[in-house]
């Protein structure tokens, strides 16, 4: 049989998915996921798909940032329920990616992150391509031949 320290470090391993099939929360109280923390997360699923340059964050992060506080989710927007996930997330992409399939990937990545590490349901995962960043253009316009200066 396996010992205590074993079977919770197997239950960690399988994230909170595989906590809520095996022992039910609400018999010992109920567990909320700030809408916060589900943005974070999918802020960061998102930036790791190759071809996102950055997240867009609109007027009002802006108006965040210039008062000096630091918006950790920028450049998403959550509905959370008990047991579902709505994320809307504003995007820029890089010049020369194909928008579609990037935006799959995002949709992908974000629901796999979302869905793994809080146990909720993500019922739709929208993209808003805000846009491009046309930063690796503007390099190879300057040196053409590819050599570093």
């Amino acid at each position: 049989m396996d010992s205590d320290f074993d079977i919770i470090v197997h239950r960690i391993y399988k994230g909170v998915q595989y906590l809520e099939k095996e022992i039910k929360l609400d018999k010992y109280g109920n567990v909320k996921i700030a809408d916060d923390v589900v943005a974070i997360i999918a802020e960061i699923a998102a930036r790791e798909v190759q071809g996102v340059y950055s997240m867009s964050g609109g007027i009002a992060d802006s108006i965040t940032e210039i008062l000096g506080k630091k918006n950790p989710s920028k450049g998403v927007k959550v509905e959370v329920g008990e047991k579902e996930a709505a994320i809307d997330l504003y995007i820029i992409v890089d010049y020369g990616v194909r928008i579609p399939d990037v935006s799959w990937q995002i949709q992908e990545n974000v629901k796999k992150a979302v869905e793994t590490m809080t146990g909720l349901t993500v019922v739709e995962v929208n993209i808003h391509i805000q846009g491009i960043n046309m930063d690796k253009e503007s390099k190879e316009e300057e040196n053409p031949e590819g050599k570093s200066k």
